[in-house]
Parts: structure tokens; sequence; C-alpha cells
């Protein structure tokens, strides 16, 4: 049973930086793939970015694609997602999800991420 914490949110603004984290414990995460997604207030959640941890396979939605980047370090067992340039429509709670994955898929479908972590607040403004 793998257990995830999420760190970094805060108060950046427009066209700063962030780098989130996501620990997991109680697994480890190779063959595992790891989901980003966020939730506005009022608003539905939506996919942020995945990785498939062996093999580094990543994904991101559109409205990231070329600001943000998915890593993760396997000495840590832990998964970061850094975003450049943000823009205020990236304000939401973020979180971390986990499923085992035995091949090289990620995607951002949120029923298939069993495991997710207690969100980390992210704030983009002036």
């Amino acid at each position: 049973q793998v257990q995830l914490v999420e760190s970094g949110g805060g108060l950046v603004q427009p066209g700063g930086s962030l780098r989130l984290s996501c620990a997991a414990s109680g697994a480890t995460l190779d063959y595992y793939a790891i989901g980003w997604f966020r939730q506005a207030p009022g608003k539905e959640r939506e996919g942020v970015s995945c990785i498939a941890i062996r093999y580094g396979i990543t994904y991101y939605a559109d409205s990231v694609k070329g600001r943000f980047t998915v890593s993760r370090d396997n000495a840590k067992n832990t998964v970061y997602l850094q975003m450049n340039s943000m823009k205020p429509e990236d304000t939401g709670v973020y979180y971390c999800a986990a499923r085992q994955e035995l091949f090289r898929l990620c995607d951002l479908s949120q029923s298939r991420y069993p495991y997710w972590g207690q969100g980390t607040q992210v704030t983009v403004s002036s």
C-alpha cells in the first residue's frame, strides 16, 4: 500500500516558478505510474502530467506543455513537477496519484489511479 505526500505549493507571481514534490512511502515506485492533477475552486479536476517511473515516459496536458516538467528521483522515491512561466489559470490544489503499471503506459485518466495524496495549494497571483 503506497502513501503519497505532496509538498512545495505556495504563492507565486505570474511568470514565476514552483517545484512540487510527491514523496511516496510504503512501496517502491518502480513499475508505477504517477499522475499530477489539479482542481480550481468550483471547477472539475483536470490532468496535468504523468510519468511511467521505470521507463521515464511522460505525458503533458496541452495547457502546460512546454512550461511544466515531470521527473523522478528513484533514490528518493519521489516525483517532481517543475512549473515554469506560471499563469493565473494554473491556480488550484495539485494532487499526485499512483497506480501500478507494468508497461510503458502513462495517461491522465483519473479513474485508473487508486492512490492519491492530500493535495497542495498553488496560487498564481500578483
